[in-house]
């Protein structure tokens, strides 16, 4: 069977709106406050048009934090697949003291994908707007898609493109798909 390629996208700000508090982005409370960001459904269409597999990843260590139950976080996975083309939605409900392999930067959300769907992860993009997802991507052998906001935390040490929205990062993306 021929490898896959696929753009891995985290959720919270860059499918839909991060929730903003001290400068720092948190996941939308419920359903109520989910918002899904301009421009989203375009850039999945197109990405899933150039023959990309559209997989979330997103940490929610909420659950791990007793703060979330599990089927709050579902419920807006759940959304989010009725208003997306997405081919999965993969959770990691650790917080970093559990020393998960799922929990971005490492790549085990990523890389257990890749093995469940046949995907070529060195022809393959990680597309976040957190340290930690640019991290996990180039961890997995995937380019990196830093969509730049102005969040009160480290910037990733190694993103091969900068984007302003997921529209513009899909853009990016089928520019150089060609040359991968």
């Amino acid at each position: 069977m021929h490898a896959r390629r696929a753009v891995f996208l985290d959720r919270d700000g860059v499918l839909n709106r991060a929730m903003e508090r001290d400068g720092r982005p948190f996941p939308p409370e419920s359903l109520s406050d989910f918002e899904l960001l301009p421009g989203v459904t375009e850039a999945c269409r197109h990405l899933h048009s150039l023959g990309y597999l559209l997989i979330v990843v997103t940490n929610q260590p909420d659950i791990a934090r007793g703060s979330k139950a599990t089927a709050d976080v579902d419920a807006l996975n759940t959304h989010l697949r009725q208003l997306l083309p997405l081919d999965d939605v993969r959770v990691c409900p650790h917080d970093d003291g559990d020393h998960c392999i799922c929990r971005k930067p490492r790549p085990g959300l990523l890389t257990t994908a890749a093995s469940d769907f046949n995907i070529d992860l060195t022809h393959s993009f990680m597309v976040g707007d957190r340290w930690r997802d640019v991290e996990a991507g180039a961890a997995a052998g995937c380019k990196t898609v830093w969509i730049r906001y102005p969040w009160r935390e480290r910037e990733p040490d190694r993103a091969d493109f900068t984007a302003v929205s997921l529209l513009d990062a899909a853009a990016q993306i089928a520019a150089v798909k060609e040359h991968l």
